[in-house]
Parts: C-alpha cells; sequence; structure tokens
C-alpha cells in the first residue's frame, strides 16, 4: 500500500518517549533490539505507515541523533503519563487521525498496521478511535484516535483520570481484534526479562 494512498483522512504518527523506564533500569528507547534502538523501529514502521511522525518527548536531544531530521520533535511539557502527552500532542498535531505509538514496540508490523488503516475511511463519523480490544482491555499504545477526540480527553484529565481504559469506555470506539500475531506485535518491553522474550517471539 501507498503510504500516502489515504485519502480522506490524513494521518500522521505520535510515538511517546518520556517513561521513566524504571522497570527496565535504562532507557528503553535506546536499547537495541536486533542491533537498532528500539524507538527508531517504532519510527521506521510509523514512517512507512503515516504522512508525518511525530516524536512526544522531555528530552529530544537524546534521541535526535538516531532518527532522520525530517522527524518533527514535540516537548513533552508534563510527564504525566501517555493520556496526558495524547492531549500535549493534540493541541499541537494539526490532522484528522494521529496514530499512538508507544516507543517500546520492537515487534511493530508495518503490514498489520497498514492494513488497519484501510478502516479509517471505512468508521462513522461519530467512532473518535480505532484500539485494538483483547480481553483483559484496550491496547490504548498501538490506536488510531481522531482529532475530535480531545474534548472527552481533556474532559477526563480535568476529572482527575489518567487512565485510557476510562476514556475508552466512555466513548465510541471501534475495536480492533487480536489474533496470535498481532498479539506478538503489540508485545511491549517494560522489563529485561521481557526483552529477552521479545527476541524468541521474533
Amino acid at each position: 500500500m501507498n503510504k500516502f494512498s489515504l485519502t480522506k483522512n490524513h494521518l500522521v504518527a505520535l510515538i511517546l518517549a518520556g517513561g521513566k523506564s524504571s522497570r527496565m533500569g535504562k532507557d528503553k528507547a535506546l536499547i537495541p533490539w536486533e542491533k537498532v534502538p528500539m524507538l527508531k523501529r517504532v519510527y521506521q514502521v510509523a514512517n512507512k505507515c503515516t504522512e508525518k511522525v511525530y516524536i512526544m518527548t522531555p528530552w529530544p536531544e537524546k534521541y535526535q541523533p538516531i532518527l532522520p531530521t525530517e522527524c518533527e520533535w514535540l516537548t513533552e511539557l508534563k510527564t504525566e503519563g501517555p493520556l496526558v502527552a495524547l492531549a500535549q500532542g493534540l493541541a499541537q498535531i494539526n490532522s484528522d487521525w494521529i496514530l499512538l505509538l508507544g516507543c517500546d514496540l520492537p515487534l511493530l508490523n508495518s503490514d498489520i498496521i497498514q492494513t488497519w488503516v484501510t478502516k479509517l475511511n471505512q468508521l462513522s463519523p461519530e467512532i473518535l478511535a480505532l484500539v485494538p480490544q483483547k480481553s483483559q482491555g484496550w491496547e490504548p499504545l498501538c490506536g488510531f484516535y481522531r482529532q475530535q477526540i480531545k474534548i472527552e480527553l481533556e474532559k477526563t484529565i480535568v476529572r482527575g483520570k489518567h487512565s485510557f481504559q476510562e476514556l475508552l469506555a466512555q466513548i465510541p470506539v471501534q475495536p480492533l481484534s487480536i489474533d496470535s500475531e498481532i498479539a506478538k506485535m503489540l508485545f511491549n518491553c517494560n522489563t529485561p526479562s521481557d526483552l529477552y522474550r521479545s527476541t524468541i517471539n521474533y
């Protein structure tokens, strides 16, 4: 699929790289996976699937050396979790849809993402998000969010709620089913043992 074949909707990616990586013990965005830093791997997939890629982080100077110059940088003002980071991103990005991604998804698959992209034009206007869903809940850091979600997002944050699960329970969401290949793709690395398991799953 041509990355610019999305005619009705304008799609950009927002990669979040503002976590403290406390369980990993070091900055997981910079950890090499198959000799490529995890953040760069996620960027490479996002760049294949969207028209522009933004990185949201409090520390752009740490990551700029590993990414191409055409990458767009947004400075995360408050490190209060991914929900607040998405709100900050939506306030600065002018697009119909945002593909939100964590920086710790080394098994991200561009073919699967591009298949999901084709579903965006088929959604009714009231659907505010297209997100993978498993029995335990949503996988929000590999999902698509319509620009209009920011109204409900801001209401959720004002109420003191910083949980994606709570936000997605309150708005119209189109779930994406998860098979074994998608489950593998969504595996994220929070600990050294996760990192080891991801190399086995590859």
